[in-house]
């Protein structure tokens, strides 16, 4: 023990405001099925991110615990898709750079498809579908076999109609355009810990064998079940045998369902960079990064670590987020539907937002990190329209928030499409309005505002119940948003997020 902490200072006291955590998240928010390829000295990641968009964040690092977020791999929706932007895989070979990921097709069902750039930051240039089966394909990944023969792994998606999932591999060719050959089955959902599916397969050969790391059972939402299993074989198209004491990573101190990642190697050690719930916030926080370090045992199997040593400190999360919106547009953090691209500007400290005539308006949020935290934002009533706004999204039939119609404020519910209001209040004629949006718990919210920017009255007597926002697979966003109707735009001079102790 003494020995790992002169390795790593600091270790064993890693802390996020305060709380002392045995293994914090590497890259905490919102952000499932990471995937991880070291491309010269520096590791590159991407990660899920469904129906928000810009698709797959491109994160950075040198020490495979600190992260930066520094684009998007797709600021435009590819042609042929249309949502569902889940499990990018990232990798480079001879120069390119390659993303295997999927995305729900125009018309039909879930395919794997690959985008390719001459360098990890872009532009990548998408080369559409490689494999779209009828009950859907998803989590590709690539992998060359004992003779250096390229393929495509990936699952077919049988359990969305109550189907077993089988593990395929087929031929691709060289400029992973298209799969060539037959497909052939590795394994399927047979084992009881597993339930109805296995998927997000991560490949690695050491030694003897081809090891595939996967996932099994139910990967989201309050009621999850994932956890993490090894297979192993000497061949690439097997025979595979899967690990007698799967499965090898399952919840684990203040982490639960955790699973689908990438194998990642450092120094002679080995990485699996994942995503997992925290037991305190949730699905409100969504699917965080976790890193865990693991070894190979002397019957030829693999082995996670017990307080596994980072390669370096993780650096405590910054409790406050302030966007003054200085730059020229909004930076990588921020998000938007999918199915509604927002219409904005960024100029002189101020983010003009074009109004969107539907429940919601039109919407830009960012992840949230704690499950206890303080978001306001002020607008500029003269240069505003319509109905400016705050509020926690779940999507777009679900949300939280208040907004400012003429000389009152009222926050709203909206569930499921159905909106409704549940308070109101009157806030005279000042020209600056700064409205505060509050959370418990991740999932009990209070609303706000002042007049002065520092004296907040309440608006709501009780906290509002969010526990509908997050869907399935996703977490709670916060963000401003313009309503009213074409043509209208509202004005916002700051976005603060302020996470806290609960």
């Amino acid at each position: 023990m003494k020995f790992l902490q002169k390795l790593v200072p600091g270790l064993f006291a890693l802390s996020t405001y305060g709380a002392v955590l045995a293994q914090p998240a590497v890259i905490p928010g919102d952000y499932p099925d990471p995937s991880v390829t070291k491309i010269g000295d520096t590791y590159w990641a991407s990660a899920t991110t469904s129906n928000w968009f810009p698709a797959y964040p491109l994160l950075k690092s040198t020490d495979l615990v600190n992260w930066q977020t520094v684009g998007n791999i797709f600021n435009k929706v590819p042609d042929w898709a249309d949502y569902y932007f889940w499990a990018p895989e990232i990798t480079a070979e001879n120069g390119k750079v390659y993303v295997y990921y999927t995305a729900h097709k125009k018309g039909g069902n879930l395919c794997v498809a690959v985008a390719s750039a001459d360098r990890p930051e872009g532009p990548y240039r998408d080369h559409g579908p490689l494999v779209g089966q009828s009950d859907g394909s998803i989590d590709g990944f690539p992998m060359r076999d004992e003779t250096g023969k390229l393929y495509l792994i990936w699952k077919e998606d049988g359990n969305s109609v109550k189907q077993p999932t089988p593990i395929w591999a087929q031929p691709m060719n060289e400029e992973r355009t298209a799969l060539t050959g037959e497909k052939k089955e590795l394994f399927r959902n047979t084992d009881a810990w597993e339930g109805n599916l296995v998927e997000g397969v991560s490949m690695i050969r050491h030694g003897d064998y081809f090891y595939a790391i996967y996932a099994g059972a139910g990967c989201c939402g309050t009621g999850c079940t994932y956890a993490t299993g090894v297979a192993r074989a000497k061949n690439l198209l097997g025979p595979w045998e899967k690990f007698g004491q799967n499965p090898i990573l399952a919840d684990e101190g203040n982490w639960r369902c955790p699973g689908h990642g990438t194998v990642v190697e450092k120094d002679g050690r080995y990485f699996f960079l994942y995503h997992a719930y925290d037991k305190q916030t949730n699905v409100y926080t969504g699917r965080q990064a976790l890193l865990k370090e693991f070894s190979f045992t002397a019957d030829g199997w693999l082995t996670f670590l017990p307080n596994t040593p980072a390669l370096a400190s993780v650096k405590p999360v910054s409790p406050r987020l302030n966007d003054s919106f200085a730059g020229k547009t909004l930076s990588h953090l921020w998000q938007w539907s999918v199915f509604k691209q927002p219409d904005f500007g960024v100029r002189k400290g101020a983010l003009t937002l074009h109004a969107q005539p539907s429940k919601l308006g039109s919407a830009v949020a960012q992840r949230t990190i704690t499950g206890n935290y303080t978001v306001t934002t002020t607008i500029d009533r003269k240069r505003s329209a319509g109905q400016p706004g705050l509020a926690a999204i779940g999507d777009d039939d679900n949300a939280l928030g208040i907004s400012l119609e003429g000389s009152a404020l009222t926050v709203w519910r909206l569930e499921r499409g159905k909106k409704t209001v549940v308070a109101t209040q009157p806030v005279g004629e000042s020209r600056k309005l700064t409205l505060q949006l509050r959370a418990q718990q991740g999932n009990r919210f209070s609303f706000g505002y002042a007049t002065d920017g520092k004296t907040f009255q309440t608006v709501t007597k009780d906290p509002i119940n969010g526990a509908f926002l997050p869907p399935w697979d996703r977490a709670v966003r916060v963000g401003v948003l313009a309503m009213g109707s074409a043509g209208e735009s509202s004005v916002f001079e700051d976005f603060v997020l302020e996470n806290t102790q609960p």
